[in-house]
C-alpha cells in the first residue's frame, strides 16, 4: 500500500449514501429513515439494503404509496422534533408530494414568524441515462431551486454522496438531496476518516485556463471526461462541480469565468427556464466584461425521455458535444 493509498477505501456511491443514513441513526436517535420499499425490500435502487434489520421497523420505515401523504407525516415529525430523512423512490414522484413541499415545508418558518423550523432532509433519485422511460428520468433538481425556503443538493463525487447527508441533517430549514441513478453503481475512494462536508460552496474539480465547463451530477463526470480530451488539443478547460443548486455559489463559477474569459454550462435539465438559464444570467449580470465569447449551454433535448438507448443517449448531454462545443468557443475566439 503507497502512501497515498494510506487511509483510503473503495466504495460505491451506493454505499457511500448508505454509510451516510447508517451513520445519521447512530448519532442521533432523531433520525429516522422513510419511505417506499426502505424497509423490507432495502430501497428501489439497495441503498437501504440492510437497514431494517439494523435499526429496526420504528426507524427503518416502510410507507403506503403515497408521497403526499408520507411527505406530509415528515414535515410533521419535523415539526415535531424529529430529523425524518424521507425517501421519495424518484423526483418524478415528488410532484405527488409537491404541494408538502412547496405549500408547507418551505414556508412553514416564514409563516409561522420564525417560530417553527422544519428540519426535513428529502432524498430522491433523479436522471436519465438508465432506459426508464419518461415517467422515471426526469431531472427536475433545476425546477426545485426556484423555491425559496429549501435548499438543493446535487452530490456527484462518493465523498459528497456520504457527507452532504449529515450537513443537511444539521440544517434547521428542508434540504432535497438530489441523486443521481447513473451513479449509485460508480465506484471510488473515501477516507477512512471521512466526515460531514459543506453544502455551501461549488468546487473546482479540474483548472484550466480556456475555457469554464460548469456542471453538476452526473454532468460533472462527462465534463471531466471532454476536459481530458481537450487538454489533448490544447485546451485547458476548468470544470466546476456546482454540487448545491439552492443557494448557488456564484463567486466559485464567476471568478472561474473571470481567469477563463468562456462559459459553458452542462445541464442534464432542460434548457427553457432551467438552472443553466439562472446561472447564464448571473454570469451577464457578474462578469459581462469578462467574457471573450458569448454564454453557452448544453442541455437535454426538451422532449419526453425516449425508452430506446441510442434515443436517450441522443437526448442527453454526452462528453463529445461538450468537446465540439468547447472546441468552437475556443477555436472562434481564441
Amino acid at each position: 500500500m503507497t502512501g497515498t493509498e494510506i487511509g483510503l477505501r473503495t466504495l460505491t456511491y451506493r454505499d457511500a449514501v448508505r454509510e451516510a443514513i447508517r451513520e445519521a441513526l447512530q448519532k442521533d436517535e432523531r433520525d429516522f429513515l422513510m419511505g417506499e420499499d426502505v424497509g423490507h425490500y432495502g430501497g428501489c435502487f439497495a441503498v437501504s439494503k440492510g437497514l431494517l434489520e439494523e435499526f429496526g421497523p420504528e426507524r427503518i420505515r416502510d410507507t403506503p404509496l403515497s408521497e403526499s401523504g408520507f411527505v406530509g407525516a415528515g414535515i410533521g415529525a419535523a415539526l415535531g422534533g424529529m430529523r425524518p430523512i424521507v425517501e421519495v423512490m424518484t423526483v418524478n414522484f415528488s410532484m405527488l408530494a409537491a404541494d408538502q413541499i412547496i405549500n408547507n415545508a418551505s414556508v412553514y418558518l416564514y409563516m409561522s414568524g420564525g417560530q417553527f423550523n422544519v428540519p426535513l432532509v428529502i432524498r430522491m433519485a433523479t436522471g436519465g441515462g438508465r432506459q426508464l422511460a419518461a415517467q422515471h428520468s426526469r431531472c427536475l433538481e433545476g425546477w426545485y431551486a426556484h423555491i425559496p425556503g429549501i435548499k438543493i443538493l446535487s452530490p456527484a463525487t462518493i465523498e459528497d454522496a456520504r457527507g452532504m447527508l449529515w450537513t443537511a441533517l444539521e440544517d434547521p430549514d428542508p434540504v432535497l438531496i438530489f441523486e443521481n441513478s447513473g451513479l449509485y453503481n460508480m465506484e471510488g475512494t473515501l477516507a477512512a476518516d471521512a466526515g460531514p462536508v459543506d453544502i455551501h460552496r461549488a468546487r473546482v474539480r479540474r483548472a484550466g485556463r480556456d475555457v469554464s465547463i460548469i456542471t453538476y451530477s452526473a454532468g460533472l463526470f462527462k465534463s471531466l471526461e471532454a476536459a481530458q480530451i481537450l487538454a489533448a488539443e490544447g485546451i485547458e478547460a476548468e470544470v466546476i462541480d456546482l454540487r448545491t443548486l439552492r443557494p448557488l455559489d456564484e463567486g466559485t463559477f464567476l471568478d472561474s469565468v473571470a481567469r477563463t474569459h468562456r462559459a459553458l454550462i452542462v445541464d442534464e435539465g432542460w434548457r427553457s427556464g432551467g438552472i443553466s438559464a439562472e446561472i447564464a444570467s448571473r454570469i451577464m449580470e457578474g462578469a459581462f466584461y469578462e467574457l471573450d465569447a458569448p454564454v453557452a449551454r448544453l442541455c437535454s433535448l426538451e422532449a419526453p425521455m425516449p425508452y430506446a438507448k441510442h434515443m436517450e443517449t441522443a437526448v442527453m448531454p454526452q462528453a463529445d458535444r461538450i468537446v465540439d462545443l468547447a472546441r468552437r468557443m475556443v477555436g472562434a475566439h481564441g
